[in-house]
């Protein structure tokens, strides 16, 4: 076999699988969006509203985030190559997911709540120099 064959082998792979990875995820993302908007009368049957809001929350956060990863998959079709920005968007839209299941949890200290805070502002700042000073294009 030749090399050209085996590399157009290897991106024909490379997109069936991307595919059905967008796929897999698009049907997860009309799934959880219908199983949320299902879920919302739970919101004012729940015993206090506090735990209504904390699985509304959830759900909406966990729906960003693969938003978000079907927005890395589809940029990669565009483009052939995912952006860094792109990248450590889906990382702070992660990072304030967790943060703030965590705040709803209960579980972090003063000092905890100044380290995510201090990771999220570094992933939000990466950003921001990702976007100015983008990569130059070689040739």
């Amino acid at each position: 076999m030749r090399q050209d064959t085996l590399l157009d082998l290897y991106r024909r792979a490379t997109r069936l699988v991307f595919n059905l990875v967008v796929l897999a995820l698009l049907v997860g993302l009309f799934a959880g969006v219908g199983r949320t908007f299902l879920e919302l009368g739970l919101t004012f049957t729940e015993p206090t509203v506090r735990l209504g809001l904390k699985d509304l929350i959830t759900n909406v956060l966990s729906l960003v985030v693969v938003l978000e990863l079907v927005r890395i998959f589809v940029e990669y079709f565009e483009f052939e190559r995912v952006r860094l920005e792109v990248l450590l968007e889906v990382g702070v839209a992660l990072a304030l997911r967790e943060l703030l299941l965590n705040l709803f949890a209960e579980g972090l200290s003063g000092l905890d709540l100044f380290f995510w805070t201090l990771g999220i502002l570094a992933l939000v700042a990466g950003r921001t120099l990702a976007v100015e000073f983008p990569p130059r294009r070689r040739g």
